[in-house]
């Protein structure tokens, strides 16, 4: 967890010492995106219901840091859209971590235009873009607050699991797959 981020760091931990995690599933998972956790609802849900609304009641400010960007490994904070959220705010709970994929020079300035409207990804970034991969056109629009130390080929299983193409519960897996115990090492 970064030490750039202390609201979302604090509050994670926080909640990890609560055992909030504890059963809670992988509710959105998106091959070569991420996959997404929190949503304290999925404890108790039953198959083919929609899931990411829930949370524990409250949202963390926006924490952007240049440093912390979405590149493959990184944990960061799920949040309402832009809509109805214009400051940004975290999802006091939801988390997801980034697969990604790799891009190449005309895919990010692509992305640049498109997605960033204009805004330049640095060179150091696109280079990890480029060989490491990762989600760029999040950056600076979702608080990075950590990363993986090991585990990437968890994160690709659950990522390659079937799921739902329809709603109310679009991109949930099909089976669920569960967090069952979240730990301070």
């Amino acid at each position: 967890l970064s030490d750039s981020t202390p609201l979302h760091r604090d509050n994670f931990l926080k909640l990890v010492k609560k055992k909030f995690y504890d059963s809670i599933l992988f509710h959105r998972v998106m091959q070569n995106f991420m996959i997404q956790a929190g949503d304290p609802n999925s404890k108790t849900a039953k198959a083919g219901q929609g899931l990411g609304n829930g949370g524990p009641g409250y949202t963390i400010p926006a924490e952007f840091r240049t440093t912390l960007f979405h590149r493959k490994g990184v944990v960061a904070a799920a949040r309402s859209p832009d809509n109805v959220n214009p400051k940004k705010e975290s999802n006091g709970s939801q988390f997801y971590i980034v697969q990604g994929k790799t891009f190449t020079d005309a895919g990010l300035d692509s992305t640049e235009k498109f997605r960033l409207n204009g805004r330049k990804i640095p060179e150091q970034n696109r280079e990890v873009y480029k060989t490491i991969g990762g989600t760029p056109h999040l950056d600076q629009g979702y608080t990075v607050f950590g990363e993986l130390i090991n585990g990437m080929d968890v994160v690709n299983q659950i990522a390659a699991v079937q799921t739902s193409k329809q709603s109310p519960d679009k991109d949930r897996p099909l089976q669920d797959v569960k967090i069952i115990l979240v730990k301070l090492v």
